[in-house]
C-alpha cells in the first residue's frame, strides 16, 4: 500500500517567497555601507547561488580572483552577514516578500487537513522568522511545526542534512513527507534524504534540470494542494 502523506516540507528563499532578489539588494547595499567596492548583479548573484548560505558566499566570493578586498577573517565576514540581514529585515518589515502564488491556500489546506508543516532551509532563522511574521495577509509562524534552519545541522544543502533532522524532529520516514523546493541544491539535498520533491522554480533557477523530481511546476504556476499529492503519489506508486 502506498504510504499516506502526513507531512510537507519547503524551503524558504525561492520557495516560499521569492526572496533572492531581495537578498541580492541587501548584500549589496552592505557592501556599500562598508565600502568594499563590490557589486553582485544577477547573473553574478545566479552563479553565487550554487553555493548555499550566505556566510558561505561572502567567503566563495572573496576567494575568487580578481576581486577586491574583502573581509579580512571570519569575524568580519559574520559582521558583514549581519549587517546584510538586517537591511534585508527591513525589507520583509515592510511587506516586501510576499509569499509566492498559491502558498498561503496550500498553508491553510495542509493544516486544514490535519498535514504536519515544516521548513528545511540554509538561510538564517533569523531570517525565516521575519518572512513568515510580515507577510500582508499576516503572521504564518505558528503553521509551521519545526523549522530547521542555518547553521542547525553540519553541512547545508545539496548535502541532506536538514531535511533528515526535519524528519527525525518530526518522527516520520521520508515516505510519509515531500519537499517543495524551487533550486537543484535543493533538489539534490532533499532526494539524498528520500523525499518525493516538487519543484516550484524561482527566478533564478528556472532553467535548471530537474527531471529527477517526481512533478516540476512550470514558472509562475501556482502550488496547490492537488499537485502536492500527486508528486507523492507518483513517488509511492510503487
Amino acid at each position: 500500500m502506498p504510504a499516506r502523506l502526513e507531512a510537507i516540507l519547503f524551503d524558504v528563499d525561492g520557495t516560499l517567497a521569492e526572496t533572492e532578489e531581495g537578498h541580492r539588494a541587501a548584500f549589496n547595499a552592505a557592501f556599500r555601507a562598508q565600502g568594499l567596492g563590490w557589486h553582485w548583479d544577477p547573473p553574478l548573484y545566479g552563479r553565487l547561488l550554487h553555493v548555499t548560505g550566505g556566510r558561505e558566499r561572502i567567503r566563495a566570493y572573496a576567494a575568487q580572483p580578481d576581486v577586491p578586498s574583502g573581509p579580512a577573517d571570519e569575524a568580519a565576514i559574520l559582521a558583514l552577514h549581519q549587517a546584510k540581514n538586517r537591511l534585508y529585515a527591513e525589507q520583509a518589515r515592510a511587506g516586501g516578500l510576499p509569499f509566492r502564488p498559491g502558498i498561503a491556500a496550500v498553508l491553510q489546506a495542509a493544516r486544514a487537513e490535519g498535514l504536519r508543516l515544516g521548513i528545511a532551509t540554509t538561510t538564517s532563522p533569523e531570517n525565516v522568522e521575519i518572512l513568515l511574521a510580515h507577510q500582508p495577509d499576516g503572521d504564518w509562524r505558528g503553521h509551521f511545526e519545526i523549522v530547521i534552519a542555518g547553521d542547525a545541522v553540519p553541512h547545508k544543502k545539496p548535502a541532506p542534512d536538514a531535511y533528515l533532522a526535519a524528519l527525525s524532529a518530526l518522527g516520520l520516514p521520508a515516505e510519509a513527507a515531500i519537499a517543495i523546493e524551487d533550486s537543484r541544491p535543493g533538489l539534490e539535498a532533499a532526494l539524498a534524504a528520500g523525499l518525493a520533491t516538487l519543484i516550484t522554480p524561482s527566478l533564478y533557477f528556472a532553467a535548471s534540470d530537474f527531471t529527477a523530481a517526481q512533478a516540476v511546476l512550470a514558472p509562475g504556476q501556482p502550488l496547490t494542494m492537488a499537485a502536492i499529492r500527486a508528486a507523492h503519489a507518483a513517488a509511492n506508486a510503487g
